[in-house]
């Protein structure tokens, strides 16, 4: 063994297989199309990891409703795709910050226990999601944000690329995944099948790791 196959192997596998990144999959249920001026009314986050057998795969879940900030935005056709009702009095909507500070807890945590320095949003159309991310970030005043301000991975061209799909329904399909149409467009199950599909994609396009350069140790 040489010393660089030491280096390599005290290198966690999901810090050693993305750069130092940790894939964090997020989906956002939103008032409009613009991350400025429209509310942010659900946020998803999906955590994964690696099995023992070097398998990506969930590892967890949570999602949150969120209350529009003051002066926000909110479109009727917005409301009428997803489905909510923002004002509605048994709708547990948290604070933008408060939803934002509980989803980077654990991402900080995955990221400590996965030896990653920064988090890579996972979205389909990805930078929908992390300009609305971005935005609560601005608005709420929150420092040190552990996710990467402009770099993303994007499904939508990943399943083009891998599964000739790039409409999250037709893409999951192709992979071989269900499908809950009556589900889809609210924020836990949107990010779940985007986390399956991400999943799914980095599963059957394991790199060849002896010719990826380990991490540099600090």
């Amino acid at each position: 063994m040489t010393a660089s196959d030491n280096i390599e192997s005290a290198t966690p596998l999901m810090a050693n297989r993305f750069r130092g990144f940790l894939p964090v999959v997020i989906d956002v249920e939103t008032g409009g199309f613009n991350s400025a001026t429209d509310a942010l009314l659900e946020i998803a986050a999906v955590t994964v990891d690696f099995d023992a057998d070097a398998q990506l795969d969930i590892r967890e879940s949570m999602a949150y409703h969120v209350a529009p900030f003051e002066g926000a935005n909110i479109e009727p056709a917005s409301l009428e795709v997803n489905g909510i009702d923002p004002h509605h009095p048994l709708r547990p909507a948290l604070p933008e910050h408060e939803a934002l500070a509980r989803i980077f807890k654990v991402v900080r945590q995955t990221m400590k226990e996965a030896g990653c320095k920064r988090a890579v949003l996972v979205g389909h159309n990805a930078h929908f999601d992390l300009g609305f991310l971005n935005a609560a970030i601005a608005r709420t005043g929150i420092k040190r944000s552990p996710f990467h301000p402009f770099s993303c991975f994007d499904t939508a061209t990943l399943a083009g690329v891998a599964l000739g799909q790039t409409v999250l329904k037709r893409a999951a399909t192709a992979a071989g995944m269900s499908w809950d149409s009556e589900a889809a467009h609210s924020a836990r199950y949107d990010t779940e099948q985007t986390a399956r599909l991400f999943c799914t994609i980095v599963n059957r396009f394991q790199p060849i790791y002896e010719n990826i350069p380990p991490l540099p140790q600090n």
